[in-house]
C-alpha cells in the first residue's frame, strides 16, 4: 500500500514541478517557434505516458497486493492486450516523430534570399566572415590558416578580397532578414548555439555545416559552445547583436575587409645614428 502511495506522489510531484518550475526557455528571437511547438508536443506525449505508466503501476500494486487466502491465476498470454498495446504504442511513436519531420524539412530548406555568414570556431573564441559588396564569400582552406591568415581565406580568390572579417569580436546581423550560417572549426568539435535563436549545429573539423534562421527582434544575445571542446569550454562565449537596418549598415561600414587586413604595412626608415 505504501509503495502505491509513493508512486502516486511521484506523478503528482512531477506535474507540480513542471507547472511551478521557474526554469523555462529564454524568450525566442527567431522564426523557429516550430521547434518550441515540437518540444511542447513531445513533452506532453512523454509526460502523459510517464504518468499513465506510473499510475498503472500504482494501481497494480494496490489491486494485486498480498492478501491472506488469495491466489494468483496464471494467464501467460493475452492477445487482446498485446494488440491494444501495439496500436497505442504505434500511435504514440507516430505522434512523436511526425512534428519533428516537418520541422526538420523546414530546417534544412534554406530560403533563396538568405544571406551567408560564416562562423569560425577555435579554442576558445569565435570569429566571423561576412560577404562584401559582391554578396559572395571567397574560398577558404584549412591549409591556408596561419598567423597572418587565421581564418584561412584564399588570397588568390578575388571574391574573398572584400569579405568582412570579425576576428574574436561580436557579430552583428540585421533584423527580419534570413541568414544561412556556415560553420567551420579550426581545431576540435564545437557547436554554435544562441539559446534565443533555438537553431544550432555541430561544427566538425574538415567539414562546413550549416543552419539558417531569421532574427525577429533586436537585442544582444549570448553565444555558447554546446560541445565539450576542452578545458576552456565554459569560457568560450561571444555575442550576436541584432540591429535595425540603419545601425547594421553603420556597423558594417566600420569593419575591415580581408584585403585591408592582408595589405603589407609600410614601416618608416630608422633615423641615422650620430
Amino acid at each position: 500500500m505504501a509503495i502505491a502511495v509513493v508512486l502516486v506522489v511521484v506523478v503528482v510531484g512531477s506535474v507540480l514541478f513542471h507547472l511551478l518550475s521557474p526554469w523555462w526557455w529564454t524568450p525566442i528571437a527567431s522564426n523557429w517557434g516550430y521547434i518550441d511547438h515540437t518540444l511542447v508536443i513531445t513533452f506532453w506525449i512523454t509526460g502523459l505516458v510517464f504518468a499513465s505508466v506510473v499510475l498503472f503501476m500504482a494501481y497494480c500494486v494496490f489491486r494485486f497486493r498480498h492478501r491472506e487466502g488469495a491466489r494468483a491465476r496464471y494467464e501467460p498470454e493475452s492477445r487482446r492486450l498485446e494488440l491494444w498495446l501495439t496500436v497505442i504504442t504505434a500511435v504514440g511513436v507516430a505522434a512523436l516523430l511526425t512534428p519533428g519531420l516537418f520541422v526538420w524539412h523546414r530546417f534544412v530548406t534554406v530560403p533563396d534570399e538568405a544571406a551567408d555568414v560564416e562562423v569560425i570556431a577555435q579554442q576558445w573564441q569565435w570569429s566571423y566572415r561576412l560577404p562584401g559588396e559582391d554578396g559572395r564569400l571567397g574560398q577558404s582552406s584549412a591549409r591556408l590558416i596561419g598567423p597572418e591568415n587565421p581564418l584561412g581565406v584564399d588570397p588568390d580568390d578575388p571574391a574573398g578580397a572584400d569579405d568582412v572579417i570579425i576576428e574574436a569580436g561580436d557579430l552583428h546581423l540585421p533584423v527580419d532578414r534570413p541568414v544561412r550560417v556556415l560553420l567551420r572549426s579550426i581545431d576540435v568539435l564545437h557547436d554554435f548555439y544562441v539559446p534565443e535563436f533555438r537553431a544550432k549545429m555541430d561544427m566538425v573539423p574538415g567539414m562546413v555545416t550549416y543552419f539558417w534562421f531569421t532574427p525577429t527582434r533586436t537585442g544582444a544575445f549570448e553565444v555558447l559552445c554546446a560541445e565539450l571542446c576542452g578545458v576552456g569550454h565554459a569560457f568560450m562565449r561571444g555575442a550576436v547583436q541584432i540591429d535595425g537596418e540603419a545601425d547594421y549598415q553603420a556597423w558594417l561600414g566600420e569593419q575591415p575587409t580581408f584585403a585591408a587586413l592582408s595589405r603589407p604595412v609600410r614601416l618608416g626608415a630608422a633615423a641615422p645614428m650620430r
